[in-house]
């Protein structure tokens, strides 16, 4: 509806124009009216405002408009995040589009709105993807109605319409967390299966400041400080496999307090590994990914394949060879070697280079849910499977390659079934409030904004910093105590070291 807004000494009327932009009652002469009362200038702004719509009708009752057709439009115009523009853009081809597309905005109705809804729950999908679907679709339909082509919002939902007291049915299932003990023994279970001490330090990392995945993707070594870390991009990997330099989540930039025994751990990793910058991005990020780089293989040069087919060995033992593992006889080793020689195979060239950067799906797929289920999860055409391993030396060590699980004589059990990534920062969350950290020092550490009164009144100090961080490497020396009286040591360099300190 209009409105009218006072001048030096008038009142002038604004309404909503046929572009959606606000718009003054002008005269004839296109001069703008000066009114002597507000009353005089709310009638005149709402009779326009009247004509405005009537003739948007009348144009759409010429041709109407398809929710496809505006929602198009409704895209093109967005200028948003590329992690957003992905979102919707999914949202609306898989899930929107199909059902709506050549629906006229003006005959999508409350009851099929409701109707869509329920179908899209029968296919038994998560009631938080569900959820989220129907938001964009309020969304779109809201600018619609903004935009004078609907006179209401079908996917609207009114408040208790339609709801089963005394039931929460959008609830989301409890997240899975682990104790500290557990970031150990998975870290260890990482770097077996990644070959690197690498994945321990990015395991451990997670769960001790609680960085988001795409933000420890993202970290650059100039970042990574004597006592912190400082969040400042992350890297979001797109569905075209792109990774997309971005600021953090929700502008969360922020310093992340860290232990000293963590700093040191995370710096002697960027010593031993002296990473080079991208040429994706440019920069020089602390960690790399784990698996081949894409189209690695069809690059000249002799291969990781060429060198087991030289040694008359498994890919596997290549790979056992190349990563230091003592699961291979001296013969095997010395064949593979003779056969590096030979070939002229130089890991990271050619077959052998490693992706730049860590890849969420092939992470979680290959690394992190078989460290911390002791299966790999299905993946077509393999049905899960237990990761076969060598019990000797304990934890045991992963074997691959052809009737690896013939070979294999021990498996692993889970230790945190239903963890994920993302799980460790609620871990880490769980772990400052059993320290009794205060609140405006957690929300500092993880990246979260409390908008209260209270909040703006409260602040961390130093006192708080060292506390935590006093608390965090207790934490630590009872997990390597815990982890020792296990096993003193361990196939892992990095933890073997780290066992075999004096705490």
């Amino acid at each position: 509806m209009g409105f009218a807004e006072k001048r030096t000494d008038y009142w002038r009327g604004r309404y909503k124009g046929a572009t959606g932009k606000y718009e003054s009652v002008k005269d004839e002469a296109g001069r703008t009216v000066r009114f002597s009362t507000r009353r005089k200038a709310e009638q005149a702004a709402d009779e326009a405002e009247a004509k405005v719509r009537a003739g948007i009708l009348q144009q759409l009752a010429a041709a109407p408009m398809t929710f496809g057709a505006y929602a198009n439009r409704w895209y093109d115009r967005l200028d948003l995040a590329p992690s957003t523009m992905q979102n919707y853009r999914n949202r609306l081809e898989e899930h929107l589009l199909p059902a709506f597309e050549h629906h006229d905005l003006r005959a999508i109705t409350e009851d099929e709105v409701r109707a869509w809804e329920q179908r899209e729950r029968a296919l038994v999908y998560a009631e938080s993807s569900i959820k989220s679907w129907r938001a964009l679709l309020h969304l779109v339909l809201a600018d619609a109605q903004s935009d004078g082509l609907i006179a209401a919002n079908p996917a609207t939902r009114r408040r208790g319409r339609g709801k089963r007291a005394g039931r929460s049915q959008k609830r989301a299932p409890e997240k899975t967390i682990t104790t500290v003990l557990g970031v150990l023994l998975i870290a260890e279970r990482l770097a077996l299966l990644s070959g690197r001490d690498e994945e321990f330090v990015v395991c451990v990392l997670l769960a001790f400041t609680g960085m988001r995945f795409g933000e420890m993707v993202g970290l650059e070594t100039r970042f990574v400080r004597h006592d912190a870390i400082r969040i400042e991009w992350q890297l979001y990997e797109l569905d075209t496999g792109e990774l997309v330099r971005c600021p953090p989540k929700d502008d969360s930039y922020r310093t992340v307090f860290i232990p000293a025994w963590l700093a040191k751990l995370v710096r002697e990793h960027i010593a031993h590994a002296a990473p080079k910058p991208c040429t994706c991005h440019g920069y020089v990020y602390t960690f790399s990914g784990h698996r081949a780089a894409n189209k690695a293989a069809q690059r000249p040069g002799p291969k990781l394949v060429d060198v087991a087919r030289r040694a008359g060995v498994a890919v596997g033992t290549v790979s056992n060879v190349l990563n230091g593992r003592v699961s291979v006889s001296d013969g095997t080793r010395e064949k593979v070697e003779s056969a590096i020689q030979d070939l002229g195979y130089v890991r990271g060239a050619a077959g052998g280079e490693l992706a730049a950067h860590q890849r969420r799906s092939g992470f979680a797929m290959w690394l992190f849910q078989p460290a911390v289920t002791g299966r790999y999860p299905q993946k077509a055409p393999l049905l899960p499977r237990p990761v076969p391993i060598l019990g000797e030396p304990w934890p045991g060590v992963p074997i691959r390659g052809r009737n690896s699980t013939l070979h294999a004589d021990a498996c692993w059990l889970p230790i945190a079934a239903g963890l994920t990534p993302h799980g460790f920062r609620h871990t880490y969350k769980t772990v400052m409030e059993e320290l009794g950290t205060p609140a405006p020092l957690m929300d500092d550490q993880i990246g979260h904004e409390d908008g209260s009164i209270q909040a703006r009144y409260s602040h961390s100090t130093s006192k708080m910093v060292a506390t935590l961080l006093d608390g965090l490497t207790d934490l630590w020396v009872e997990a390597l105590d815990a982890r020792r009286r296990m096993r003193p040591g361990s196939p892992v360099t990095v933890l073997d070291r780290l066992l075999r300190e004096k705490s």
